[in-house]
């Protein structure tokens, strides 16, 4: 699970997972298919649930909350070339400005706090589901990219450990995926939308994308 606030909008993502023996012949890199979109407004944040089939040969998907040790660390610290962390105030020409994605404050590394601001790079393989948004205007679709100004968030997420061990299992089920948000809303209003999807097991082998119908909001909305 992981809650995010910027911009006084709420995110979260939670994934719910079923599982059966499988035959052997299933894939060792995860394969998905779109299974459903629904929006679910609320008298607080709302939520967009869209979940996948799925079929893996090895079952090791899914992380633990205590798996964020490379290769699942959440980000790569910057250093010079002598190995001293780049701070905000020794920042090289090509840095980026200050923003909550590239640049973190007061980070614990190695078990001490480092009371500066340090630059940063965000490690793709801290999750396992990866979503993408895009809106159509004019009969184009363009990605909303939610890492840009204003919001620099992502609805990147994790969900949890499919099998509670190691064991090499064949598995197959579906993967709901909902993030909650109090600006569905005010952000889409009544554009065309589609989503895009795909998941990464624990060797890092990445699935086929798939992608959402086109909906919006109103048309997917449950009571």
């Amino acid at each position: 699970m992981r809650f995010k606030n910027y911009s006084g909008i709420f995110f979260l993502a939670v994934a719910s997972f079923s599982c059966v023996n499988s035959p052997d012949n299933f894939p060792s890199t995860p394969e998905i298919e779109f299974s459903s979109i629904e929006y679910i407004p609320t008298s607080g944040p709302d939520s967009l649930i869209v979940s996948v089939n799925f079929k893996d040969a090895e079952g090791d998907l899914g992380l633990g909350a205590t798996e964020i040790t490379p290769p699942f660390n959440a980000v790569e610290y910057q250093r010079n070339n002598v190995g001293e962390l780049i701070t905000y105030s020794t920042r090289p020409p090509e840095a980026p400005t200050y923003n909550p994605i590239d640049w973190v404050i007061d980070p614990i590394i190695n078990n001490a706090i480092v009371k500066d601001t340090i630059w940063v790079v965000q490690n793709p393989n801290q999750y396992n589901i990866y979503v993408k948004f895009f809106v159509k205007r004019n009969g184009q679709y363009t990605e909303f990219k939610w890492q840009d100004p204003p919001f620099y968030t992502t609805f990147n997420g994790r969900f949890p450990r499919i099998l509670n061990n190691d064991q090499t299992q064949a598995i197959e089920g579906n993967i709901r995926y909902a993030m909650l948000s109090s600006g569905w809303q005010s952000i889409f209003r009544t554009d065309t939308l589609r989503v895009e999807l795909q998941i990464q097991d624990r060797a890092l082998n990445k699935s086929n994308e798939v992608t959402s119908p086109d909906v919006t909001l109103s048309t997917i909305t449950k009571d």
